[in-house]
């Protein structure tokens, strides 16, 4: 693993990315409770509160948490800038989202005007605070990566869709739907798969696939051209579907090549790793590749389709794609965050970044996951799917619940042991 370029006396508290990454599996776990207590309404409308609260219990619950988690911990790291008061911020932050969530998931289940409200506005501030906290690291960052771009250009999308999210649901809360709702509910979920998390998970992997897997560095056309193409594709697509919809299925096209090409480009650089050892995070990377591929053609064939199928573009996009690359890397980023942290105070003698996982449970977890997104994708065609898919994807969650819990166990027991040499002399 190439470890050039790491700032170490930059790195945040390790509780501070640790909360977000602990916790977003129990929205997992809620969001296939969620699954279980509805019905196969969900394959078939987006817009139905049933569908919107699954969505966010993953989208806010598990990717965004997943996000600021990281970004707390990269962007310090990989850039050297430091998030100012980074204890407080994420500590309120984390707060502010989990009330907000759940307030949002029971006030539209159980249609309650108050906790809707409550939800807009803890939500929108939990995320605002992270958002802006780390824009204004970036600020500070004198050497502009590609990962760095990734970032910011992540970010400005975040900015605007969680503006987006807090006007939708204080239509919810307010009984005043608009007759623009639908439109602005469909850039919030575009811009929130292709430009929030598409745009990160991209820019990541330009410093994550070469430091991680050995894996042959990303062509300068990639690092430099791919975020702001991808970018202006998606401002085209806003603008066309306002002003002229008939020609919107053309931004789209441009969007999905340039997705397609980076799954692409995934899949062969793993192909070509200079130490081409599998684990279950390769596995990830690889079936998200696939997802990734797959999601992307139908985006554009369910535009001849009335967006019959926009739910299952949906499941292959954020549930194979983005939830896959999510998992894998959190299967990286914890083992390293409890080795790193511990190196730095003096602890030597700890299990290797890649012991602190059992790579069989690890492998098990894997396969229900994929058999779960799998049966959700078929359950359009089979209904009775839809609830074995559910309980497939609450036990997985648990499962990686369970494998993020192992490598915090054992930065606890190591915490109270003396180090393997004094670091006092160094503070």
């Amino acid at each position: 693993m190439e470890l050039t370029g790491l700032s170490v006396d930059q790195a945040p508290p390790i509780s501070a990315p640790l909360r977000f990454f602990l916790t977003a599996p129990l929205f997992g776990v809620l969001a296939g409770i969620l699954i279980l207590l509805s019905d196969t309404t969900i394959l078939i409308s987006r817009y139905s509160t049933d569908s919107i609260v699954i969505t966010h219990a993953i989208t806010i619950g598990f990717f965004a948490f997943i996000m600021l988690g990281s970004l707390t911990q990269m962007l310090p790291v990989l850039a050297s800038a430091k998030i100012q008061n980074v204890k407080n911020i994420t500590l309120i932050s984390y707060f502010l989202l989990t009330l907000g969530l759940l307030s949002m998931i029971f006030g539209l289940k159980l249609d309650i005007k108050l906790l809707i409200s409550l939800s807009y506005m803890m939500l929108g501030i939990g995320f605002l605070i992270m958002i802006l906290s780390i824009l204004y690291a970036i600020k500070g960052v004198k050497h502009f990566t590609a990962t760095i771009k990734g970032m910011l250009a992540s970010l400005i999308f975040a900015f605007m869709i969680v503006l987006m999210g807090m006007l939708l649901l204080s239509e919810y809360a307010n009984n005043s739907i608009s007759q623009y709702h639908y439109i602005l509910a469909n850039v919030h979920s575009v811009w929130a798969i292709f430009g929030f998390s598409g745009l990160l998970i991209i820019g990541v992997a330009f410093q994550v696939l070469p430091m991680f897997y050995v894996a042959p560095k990303f062509k300068q056309f990639c690092k430099k051209r791919v975020v702001i193409l991808i970018s202006i594709g998606l401002f085209i697509w806003l603008a066309l579907n306002i002003f002229a919809e008939n020609y919107a299925l053309y931004a789209k096209l441009w969007i999905a090549t340039f997705f397609w090409a980076f799954a692409t480009t995934v899949w062969l650089k793993f192909n070509r790793r200079k130490r081409a050892v599998s684990d279950v995070t390769v596995l990830y990377w690889r079936a998200a590749s696939i997802f990734l591929t797959l999601g992307s053609f139908l985006w554009i064939f369910d535009e001849f389709f009335k967006h019959e199928y926009i739910v299952m573009v949906a499941i292959l996009i954020g549930g194979g794609f983005i939830l896959s690359i999510m998992i894998g890397m959190i299967y990286k980023i914890v083992p390293f965050l409890v080795w790193f942290h511990l190196n730095a105070m003096g602890y030597m003698s700890i299990p290797t970044i890649n012991e602190m996982i059992d790579k069989d449970l690890a492998k098990i977890q894997f396969t229900i996951m994929m058999l779960s997104l799998i049966g959700f994708i078929f359950a359009f065609y089979m209904p009775k799917l839809l609830m074995p898919s559910a309980v497939y994807f609450i036990i997985s969650m648990l499962i990686l619940e369970y494998n993020i819990l192992a490598p915090v166990f054992i930065y606890r027991r190591t915490k109270k042991t003396e180090p393997d040499f004094d670091m006092s002399a160094f503070k």
